[in-house]
């Protein structure tokens, strides 16, 4: 995707439209533990930076269960700024200005509601340039670009010559200060999310995480491959992913990493298990980065999260018996799937 976001910055540098930034590879199939060998999904945040002349202000939302905020846009004094060669006036102050940023497109008029960052209307555009892109790029030549149903990100599949497909998803993000936190485009899973709601995602602190991991870890270490087999055998159930890769992450800080060699693989499944089952029973999964004294240092986390009392993923099970009886049920289909498929040496 390199060759777009040049493309982007190249046509929309120092105009009122969002400045983007280098993508950052977040999710599975990066971390190195995707549940499929085929038909993977390469997920990116495109951070968003302001255009000049303007500013984000990232204004909290409702939590439900975790933290959204709204992003609201607005113009900025550049009067005492130094400005980009050809350009020495304001938008604010300068009606000659302010008339060119009407004739053409600009974030507030094109890519806001209201005032407000939107969502789909962003994901809507991005579409449209990618897809334009392609063609004058005569990249259709050689690779068939398939743009995928998505209100809330840019889904593409990339079909090439032999029929090898690479599936790829964009979301957007806008950096919360200097942290690895972001507020996202992504998917939520609440019934409805206005469009110019953005959730809080933590992906880019997950997948300095497993980098961090990946650097200090033997070579020929099996957590990888554990939360592969684990999760892959969760396909199909009700049982969350993100359930699992915290567990992951909490087992990970709490054990020397020397331990983790591959012939104790069946040791480690154990002791993933166990743990995944103790807090079903408990009722209680403390979110990894959410007042949580254990990570790295070198994952930037804003003051509120660090400081915060941990957050209970699994807290919605203390608030329904029928739920909590249906994961502990889930959780015995989950440990026969992944003894079997022990068994069965795969």
């Amino acid at each position: 995707m390199e060759i777009f976001i040049h493309l982007y910055q190249y046509i929309f540098s120092n105009t009122c439209f969002p400045v983007l930034e280098k993508a950052i590879e977040v999710g599975s199939a990066f971390e190195g533990w995707s549940p499929r060998e085929e038909d993977i999904t390469y997920r990116l945040i495109l951070p968003l930076k302001p255009p000049r002349g303007h500013i984000f202000h990232l204004e909290p939302g409702p939590v439900w269960p975790m933290r959204n905020f709204r992003i609201r846009v607005e113009l900025v004094c550049t009067c005492e700024m130094e400005q980009p060669a050809g350009e020495t006036r304001c938008f604010l102050h300068d009606p000659e200005q302010e008339h060119g940023r009407n004739a053409c497109f600009s974030i507030l008029d094109d890519l806001c509601t209201a005032s407000y960052l939107d969502v789909q209307k962003t994901a809507r555009y991005f579409q449209m340039f990618v897809r334009r892109s392609w063609r004058a790029l005569h990249l259709a030549a050689i690779r068939r670009l398939t743009v995928l149903p998505s209100d809330r990100s840019c889904k593409f599949c990339v079909t090439q010559r032999r029929g090898k497909r690479i599936f790829i998803e964009l979301m957007f993000g806008v950096q919360e200060g200097d942290s690895d936190i972001f507020v996202s485009s992504q998917y939520t899973e609440a019934a409805y999310t206005p469009s110019t709601m953005w959730p809080e995602t933590y992906a880019v602190a997950e997948m300095k995480f497993f980098s961090y991991i990946a650097r200090k870890a033997h070579p020929d270490t099996c957590y990888l491959r554990c939360l592969q087999l684990c999760v892959r055998c969760l396909l199909g159930r009700d049982f969350s992913t993100y359930t699992l890769k915290t567990v992951m992450m909490h087992v990970l800080t709490a054990m020397p990493l020397s331990t983790w060699h591959r012939r104790y693989s069946w040791e480690w499944l154990n002791d993933i298990l166990h743990y995944l089952q103790r807090c079903l029973h408990e009722k209680r999964l403390n979110h990894f980065f959410i007042g949580n004294e254990n990570v790295p240092e070198e994952i930037i986390l804003p003051l509120e999260l660090r400081v915060a009392e941990p957050f209970n993923l699994l807290q919605y099970l203390t608030q329904n018996p029928y739920a909590s009886e249906h994961a502990k049920l889930e959780f015995e289909e989950l440990r026969s799937r992944v003894h079997r498929m022990l068994l069965d040496g795969r």
